[in-house]
């Protein structure tokens, strides 16, 4: 069992959504780089539990899980502080939950709008803030997960897009704030990982038919993106990097 590896050894990463999918794929390469990981989660408890054992037995206390609904402005404050209490520091955020499903003009409801906006653009606003003791101390970094539709909006998704939108916004401002002891930067991932509602093969060949590249990224993709804003930037903020193999060159 090793104890200490990586460029990163010793600081901590708060992850939110980290339990599964891309959000678990940050985790598990930002410990290979030496952080310790807070594993955010809503309702995939038993996901961020695996993944920590996982990360655990790679690395003796290395990983811990902490349940919150970022949707409740009342559990951010708490889920920063346990978070920074774990080992005693926090050095990066990463605000990486994100609801996602279509809205469609003349349907979208308040409690749509208020969950699309609360997950994507509310809560990394407020827990960066609750987070700035910590982050401050430590010459921090804050990464945002954006997407590409923040730029090009999504036919029938303009709550999400309008919130991701929101998110690059964020960014950029809070770059402007928090400089220079805090660095606040965004990726933008392409076609990562398909909805886990399903997509019809025929849009996926569409838009895999707009990607310079040819292929989907994958989650790892992502998460070296991520490591990059961490700990390989010292002079990059208010920046967004899209990791979408050249499809947001075509709209």
């Amino acid at each position: 069992m090793k104890t200490s590896v990586g460029p990163a050894a010793g600081k901590v990463a708060l992850i939110t959504g980290a339990a599964r999918r891309v959000g678990a794929a940050i985790a598990a390469h930002l410990h290979d780089q030496g952080y310790r990981i807070i594993v955010h989660y809503h309702r995939s408890e038993t996901d961020a539990a695996t993944l920590c054992d996982d990360l655990n037995r790679r690395r003796d206390d290395s990983a811990a899980a902490i349940g919150a609904d970022l949707l409740v402005l009342e559990a951010l404050e708490p889920l920063v502080a346990a978070a920074a209490r774990r080992w005693g520091r926090l050095d990066a955020l990463v605000n990486n939950a994100s609801v996602f499903y279509p809205t469609p003009m003349g349907s979208v409801t308040s409690q749509q709008w208020d969950e699309l906006l609360g997950s994507n653009l509310r809560a990394p606003f407020f827990l960066v803030q609750h987070a700035l003791p910590w982050l401050s101390a430590n010459r921090g970094c804050v990464v945002n997960l954006v997407d590409i539709h923040a730029d090009r909006p999504l036919k029938n998704h303009p709550a999400y897009s309008i919130a991701k939108a929101g998110l690059v916004a964020l960014t950029r401002s809070l770059a402007k704030e928090l400089a220079p002891a805090i660095r606040v930067n965004a990726v933008a991932p392409g076609a990562i990982l398909w909805p886990e509602q399903g997509t019809d093969a025929d849009v996926q060949a569409e838009i895999l038919n707009r990607i310079p590249l040819g292929r989907p990224g994958t989650p790892l993709d992502v998460a070296k993106a991520v490591a990059w804003f961490l700990d390989q930037a010292p002079y990059v903020t208010g920046q967004v990097l899209a990791v979408d193999g050249g499809r947001s060159l075509f709209g």
